[in-house]
């Protein structure tokens, strides 16, 4: 196929729209299955996540060895390594999730759905970000960065080079790590009996990760233009949210992009299937005081998304297809800070409407 803006653009609009419509029948969220898992004792969704995992790393680690898409030509794949930035932004991003009920990602699901506390959510989500990346909150951030950063330890900052340099070939430490990580994130999923007998959750883990393999094809291929490529991404949602944003009011003056397609295939993909499963119904806040919890949960979730170069989806599951020593770091950040929010000593109450 001839790579052109339009065809990638196209892709891009259609994983958003599976990606939302398997968030709108499955509930695919990685703060549910943490909430779930840790709080509830119901572990289906955390199994769904790990399972979409899986087969992201293995999908992404076949296109990059086939040489299909060179995933060192990602944002993931930073010669230097900001580590603290990197764990507190995913922190903040993790305990904001938490206090919103949900990462951008489901949020863009939810309003799909009706959701009308997800507005507040993704409108504070996108500020906050674009803020942070490029606004009153970038000179710290660049400053901060300049300062904390290390180089990295390999060239390129894999769990690949990393295993190469004790002397193993590139393909054979590729692969060695594929069948631990992904290998061991499948058998953490199917070795549940009730999420065998769940294949909403199961098909919907693996479509998840096969939208992830699917977004590297869309902007590696497709849009390899040869005049005017288009950066090497998959899913992802704190920027493009904010893309989004400036999008729907500078539309005649900016070039459409894959995250904003990406997002708003999500909205109407959950749209059509909140509407033909007939599950649409508009929800609103009832008290002042969950406005402001939604308000900063989104902000903090755009804050951090922003330092950590990445969400929930974007850093947790297309940063660690790359298997970047980066994304485990930020990875790592999300989860320590969920977990403060969901079972720490700054356990938030759960959220009431």
């Amino acid at each position: 196929m001839t790579p052109s803006p339009e065809t990638m653009l196209w892709a891009a609009f259609a994983i958003g729209l599976v990606f939302g419509a398997v968030g709108q029948v499955s509930g695919f969220c990685l703060m549910s299955g943490l909430r779930g898992w840790w709080v509830e004792g119901n572990g289906l969704r955390i199994r769904a996540f790990a399972l979409a995992l899986a087969v992201a790393i293995l999908g992404s680690q076949i296109l990059d060895e086939s040489g299909t898409v060179r995933l060192a030509g990602s944002l993931y794949m930073q010669p230097v390594l900001p580590i603290p930035l990197l764990l507190i932004g995913g922190a903040l991003f993790g305990y904001g999730m938490v206090m919103a009920n949900g990462c951008g990602a489901r949020s863009l699901v939810l309003l799909g759905s009706g959701n009308l506390r997800s507005v507040l959510v993704l409108l504070c989500l996108g500020i906050a970000a674009h803020m942070t990346l490029t606004g009153l909150i970038a000179p710290w951030r660049v400053a901060a960065q300049s300062v904390l950063s290390l180089p990295a330890p390999v060239s390129p900052p894999t769990l690949t080079a990393l295993f190469g340099g004790l002397g193993l070939a590139e393909s054979v430490a590729r692969w060695l790590i594929v069948a631990i990580v992904a290998g061991g994130l499948a058998a953490f999923a199917f070795a549940n009996a009730a999420f065998r007998a769940a294949p909403i959750h199961s098909l919907g883990g693996m479509i998840v990760g096969l939208l992830v393999v699917a977004g590297w094809y869309a902007t590696g291929v497709l849009g390899a233009d040869d005049f005017d490529p288009a950066p090497l991404a998959s899913l992802t949602f704190i920027a493009p949210i904010g893309d989004t944003i400036q999008y729907a009011m500078l539309a005649t003056g900016v070039r459409l992009s894959f995250g904003v397609a990406v997002v708003a295939g999500v909205v109407l993909g959950a749209l059509g299937t909140a509407l033909i499963t007939r599950s649409a119904k508009l929800q609103g806040f009832t008290r002042p005081g969950s406005m402001l919890r939604y308000m900063g949960g989104g902000a903090l979730m755009g804050i951090g998304g922003a330092l950590a170069l990445g969400c929930s989806i974007g850093q947790g599951l297309t940063g660690l297809s790359t298997l970047a020593l980066g994304s485990f770091i930020a990875a790592a950040g999300i989860l320590a800070g969920a977990a403060l929010g969901l079972r720490g000593p700054l356990r938030l109450p759960a959220p009431q409407p």
